[in-house]
């Protein structure tokens, strides 16, 4: 039974607007296909609005119209108001296009929502001009949280809603979930964000890295002034230039010293005055053992860390360390290695592997550690043969993207007037059960790797005595 057939009976009846997807580069050409499985709607009621031809047979191929218009600070409204109405929906997949722009326009004409990252509008991650902390994505989300109406419901909106940042918390919940049933803790279900975040002090959890290694090879290696990527290069590469970013835990004794807190907001994360792509960080996932990462900053570090705190913001009862620590396939690290070099400065080249991977595994998932089982990760270990079975149109990247995205709109459809939502707030249970089975392995390891493992033989290091979970212990320097 192929995938299309096996997942047709779960067609979502009863939308009857219009779909206008922003961006159709790898996620939103990995998406399309999803949305038209999943989905009755017919084609026509799609529309496609991107900056570039990239993919437009892909798009045709479906029947879906695709009109090339750069999205613009001058241009935006004039654009989306005549092609959008109440009862539409706009899923942004947009590099450039501001998301809070974006998202106050959908709340004042009763459109439906969704996004997978918050968005500046075009160079807004590198303005000279801005501070560190307003180039956060701590900032973007705080701006963005502050279009919510408290008392009042709108249009469902749900921000952040891709793999990680999105699909990550969903595996927080599973994960604690699991630590508690094997630990052998009565509990019941939490219903409620305070529910979950004494679930995870009950536990005994003081860090969460979002752990990843990427795998896959093309049948060509990176050459000299090109970066390649298995997901969008520009929005790697903007990520890795922002500040470093992580959810500060309430088990933390140490404050970095390159660290900086916010003056305001809710307090749960602190950034680094450095970029991401130049901060790297001890991790396990278990395709690969022990690992560094590069600790790009994503809103997942600041909406994991807030949802589980207890207590007054300013001075927590519990708060665990979150942060995403990421290994991206062997030549995104070559290349960020070379942009490195060049002063940070994009190469002039860019290649996006797709139907050119011949072989590799994407190992996304949640290492949850501090507790009464030392460290646990779970999460999904996708390899490209699964996917291309699965979806045309992605690779085991992309697809961990899309089937979030996939879940995401359709819940949005199923719950319409919910106002503004992180992916924190949704129901895990009925994500997980539309984007499962494109997730290949759900993989839940026990391990008793700690920061500090193997250690010390080289050179003498300083470590952090005490307490493995401190995040000097982690942090490569």
């Amino acid at each position: 039974m192929t995938a299309n057939q096996q997942y047709a009976a779960r067609r979502h009846e009863g939308f009857t607007g219009r779909i206008v997807m922003i961006g159709f580069g790898c996620i939103g050409q990995g998406v399309l296909p999803l949305l038209l499985r999943h989905i009755a709607i017919e084609p026509d009621r799609l529309l496609i609005v991107t900056d570039s031809a990239d993919g437009i047979e892909v798009a045709e191929a479906h029947g879906v119209a695709v009109e090339i218009v750069p999205l613009t600070r001058r241009n935006y409204l004039s654009v989306l108001e005549p092609r959008l109405a109440a009862g539409d929906f706009l899923v942004n997949l947009s590099v450039d296009v501001s998301s809070v722009a974006l998202l106050e326009l959908t709340q004042r004409l009763g459109v439906m929502y969704l996004d997978t990252c918050i968005e500046p509008w075009a160079g807004g991650y590198l303005d000279a001009r801005l501070p560190p902390a307003a180039r956060t994505n701590y900032a973007l989300r705080e701006t963005a949280l502050a279009l919510r109406k408290p008392g009042q419901t709108g249009p469902t909106a749900i921000l952040t809603h891709g793999a990680n940042p999105g699909l990550v918390s969903h595996f927080v919940k599973q994960a604690l979930l699991d630590l508690a049933r094997d630990t052998g803790m009565e509990h019941v279900e939490p219903a409620d964000r305070r529910g979950w975040a004494s679930l995870a002090q009950a536990l005994g959890v003081r860090a969460i890295h979002i752990a990843e290694r990427d795998t896959q090879v093309a049948d060509r290696h990176k050459e000299a002034g090109e970066f390649v990527n298995t997901w969008s290069i520009d929005g790697f590469v903007s990520e890795g230039c922002q500040p470093a970013e992580l959810g500060w835990g309430t088990h933390e004794q140490t404050f970095p010293a390159d660290g900086a807190r916010h003056a305001d907001g809710s307090r749960a994360a602190i950034y680094l005055k450095r970029p991401g792509a130049a901060t790297r960080v001890r991790t396990w996932t278990p395709m690969a053992g022990p690992q560094h990462g590069f600790m790009i900053t994503h809103s997942e570090s600041i909406s994991i860390a807030d949802y589980l705190t207890l207590g007054d913001p300013l001075a927590p009862a519990y708060r665990p360390t979150v942060y995403y620590a990421y290994h991206p396939c062997d030549d995104a690290v070559l290349s960020v290695h070379e942009l490195a070099g060049h002063n940070w400065r994009m190469q002039p080249g860019k290649r996006l592997l797709m139907d050119d991977i011949v072989q590799g595994t994407d190992a996304l998932g949640v290492l949850l550690m501090g507790h009464a089982r030392g460290a646990y990760w779970y999460g999904s270990m996708l390899d490209i043969e699964t996917t291309r079975a699965l979806c045309p149109h992605n690779n085991a990247t992309s697809l961990q993207v899309t089937a979030s995205v996939m879940s995401g709109v359709i819940w949005a459809m199923r719950n319409p007037a919910r106002g503004i939502l992180e992916p924190d707030e949704l129901p895990h249970r009925e994500i997980m059960e539309w984007c499962a089975p494109y997730l290949g392995n759900m993989v839940g390891v026990y391990t008793d790797w700690t920061p500090l493992q193997g250690r010390g033989w080289l050179m003498d290091e300083a470590v952090e005595a005490g307490d493995p979970w401190q995040f000097g212990n982690f942090r490569v320097t």
